[in-house]
């Protein structure tokens, strides 16, 4: 199935969703908390297990690209890249309340990138950087580098050597692996600024016989590679959520601890993370090198899903890309038997978000990509974003609203200083 039906979707489904909690009836009795952190689990399991299905079709995409260089082949596997993205990005609601999660997201979505590390660049990128002596390294560019005063050895692209060069010399933009690393590849850099157009990298970068760019055997390995890391990396989290997964134990250990996880995650994903660093933060700078999917122009699509992924997890209900469904006892009923009310609020909340985020989708599918709408000169995109903003802050507080009603105690979301201390962000306006 290709991204846009993937997308359509996936909407039809949020939509059905969200029309069958509306009309459901108050329910008297609350769900055992055992049984709403097994759903949880079980949702975790199957959210992640999509994402390693989708990223095992990107590879063979990638595959044939390889194969086959071509503008045809490289369509395919770009794609395929947007396509994978669907169900990754609905896993992040299970971020920030487990540690085992957080420890491990940093692998496969970090962001922004020092692109230079992996493959050439344009001129003005610069050759160096006093805070990062991997800056420029260009690791398919060069078998030897010589470091720090110390030579590494990258004749072989290895799973290792990226494991190595992820976040080198302890740079968190020395992003070597994930998502946004194959991004690149199959993009190139968005030299675009606030204008109109994506990452425009030929598919003769990966024609050994006719080769643009330079050294297009070892960008080819590099690919190839970075997302068999890739892959690597969904299956161990995959398991992780399995009956005997360290993330499914940690969650089931203890009602509350798990209840507390849970609502960290929606609270920390609403408020601080996509509302702040990823939204409000790009918007205060006016950049598009803030924008998450910043190569190929997708950020629209990610931060969708964001929502539709914590709309999946306090529903507790998860559309799977075979569109086959894991449900059950929900923390919307647990709330639902404390207040009617609060839950209601929460739930409009979340459908209030989708709806401003289904407005960039469709500002974006109109033509203005989202690097666009965050341009000085653009008011109107500016406001659409915004908007979004403005919904996800609602949306928090009304989370902690539910919180309150259940009670739970040392809640704290991720914050933002784009939200909580602008003052502090350089070129605030």
């Amino acid at each position: 199935m290709g991204y846009t039906a993937v997308l359509r979707a996936l909407v039809a489904a949020t939509a059905m969703t969200a029309a069958a909690f509306s009309a459901a009836p108050s329910r008297a009795d609350a769900p055992a908390v055992r049984d709403i952190l097994k759903t949880y689990a079980d949702i975790a399991e199957a959210t992640y297990g999509d994402s390693l299905t989708a990223a095992k079709r990107l590879k063979d995409a990638i595959n044939t690209l390889i194969t086959s260089p071509s503008d045809e082949t490289l369509a395919a596997a770009r794609e395929a890249w947007r396509a994978a993205r669907v169900p990754y990005m609905q896993t992040e609601a299970f971020r920030f309340g487990n540690p085992i999660v957080d420890a491990w997201e940093g692998r496969v979505n970090a962001w922004p990138l020092d692109e230079g590390l992996i493959d050439y660049v344009a001129e003005d990128y610069g050759s160096d950087n006093p805070e990062n002596e991997f800056y420029a390294a260009n690791i398919i560019a060069n078998p030897t580098l010589k470091v720090g005063g110390q030579t590494l050895n990258a004749s072989k692209i290895t799973p290792q050597l990226i494991r190595d060069l992820h976040e080198a010399g302890g740079v968190e933009a020395n992003v070597a692996s994930g998502y946004h690393a194959i991004e690149f590849l199959l993009w190139g850099q968005d030299l675009n600024g606030t204008e109109p157009g994506a990452g425009d990298r030929p598919a003769t970068d990966y024609d050994t016989s006719a080769c643009t760019g330079g050294n297009c055997d070892r960008r080819a390995a590099y690919l190839a590679t970075v997302t068999d890391v890739l892959i690597e990396d969904l299956a161990w989290m995959a398991e992780q959520w399995g009956d005997n997964g360290e993330a499914r134990k940690f969650v089931m250990r203890d009602d509350a601890e798990g209840l507390t996880s849970i609502f960290t995650g929606l609270g920390s994903l609403s408020y601080g993370e996509l509302a702040g660093e990823r939204m409000k933060l790009g918007l205060m700078l006016h950049d598009p090198e803030e924008e998450q999917d910043c190569f190929s122009d997708n950020t629209h699509n990610s931060h969708y899903g964001d929502v539709v992924g914590i709309q999946n997890v306090y529903l507790a209900r998860y559309t799977r890309t075979d569109g086959s469904i894991v449900s059950g006892a929900s923390v919307s009923d647990l709330v639902k038997a404390k207040s009617a009310d609060t839950d209601a609020k929460v739930r409009s909340a979340i459908e209030t978000s989708l709806a401003k985020m289904q407005a960039l989708v469709d500002r974006a599918n109109g033509g203005e990509a989202y690097d666009q709408m965050l341009g000085l000169d653009n008011p109107e995109g500016n406001a659409v974003i915004q908007a979004g903003i403005d919904a996800l802050i609602a949306q928090a507080k009304e989370l902690e609203r539910a919180i309150a009603v259940l009670e739970l105690k040392n809640i704290k979301f991720e914050s933002s200083d784009s939200l909580d201390a602008p003052d502090k962000v350089g070129g605030s306006d």
